[in-house]
């Protein structure tokens, strides 16, 4: 049961259901979900683990956004990508490169749509995770991952991003063919930092806007 509501309140956090600074009470949503609070609690105290959930005062809520934490979850990101793209290069195995081949194929096919971009490119990631064989890091960057879809637009709409994103990935798939760990950790870390400098400026934008 605490795993099925941890799920469900994930997703609503995830989603934007339950927006940034949105209270959590335990007797509230255990009313709403029909269950004790016993689950809720246990669902609560792994959400804030996760980092999507934080304490204000003596209560819970869904974690805020503040440029700050866009700051902290890249520097993290940008070498954990780093470290995937360098493993991925020197473990990869054939199927491996057959996966990231048929990801930048279905890239390059999405068509302009938002949620249909940063669905294509998540793939691409977790292919490119899943190729370094590494179960430690692939938890990592997944979670690192969660808090950034938080975020209500993606990167990948603002102007000339997507062309960017498409030539760092088959410059990625180039570098992991060859195995040349330290060029595709550079492409990585490169493509997020880029990412980082957009999602700072868009969250910059939305702020005046609101």
């Amino acid at each position: 049961m605490a795993g099925d509501i941890y799920e469900r309140i994930r997703e609503e956090i995830v989603s934007g259901a339950l927006p940034a600074g949105a209270p959590l009470v335990e007797a509230a949503l255990a009313g709403a979900y029909g269950i004790s609070r016993t689950p809720v609690r246990e669902a609560l105290r792994r959400l804030e683990h996760d980092g999507l959930v934080e304490r204000a005062d003596r209560s819970l809520r869904v974690r805020t956004r503040s440029p700050e934490e866009i700051l902290e979850i890249y520097e993290v990101r940008i070498v954990l990508e780093g470290a995937a793209a360098r493993a991925a290069a020197e473990r990869r195995t054939e199927l491996d490169l057959a996966r990231l081949r048929t990801a930048l194929r279905d890239l390059t096919a999405a068509p302009a749509v938002p949620a249909e971009m940063a669905a294509a490119n998540r793939r691409f990631h977790d292919v490119t995770w899943a190729a370094s064989h590494n179960a430690a890091l692939i938890d990592v960057l997944s979670r690192l991952q969660s808090h950034l879809t938080r975020y209500p637009t993606t990167t990948l709409t603002y102007e000339g991003r997507w062309q960017a994103v498409i030539k760092d990935y088959d410059d990625l798939l180039d570098a992991i063919a060859r195995r040349d760990g330290g060029q595709a950790a550079r492409i990585a870390e490169e493509h997020m930092t880029a990412a980082r400098d957009i999602r700072l400026q868009m969250y910059a934008a939305d702020s005046l806007l609101s």
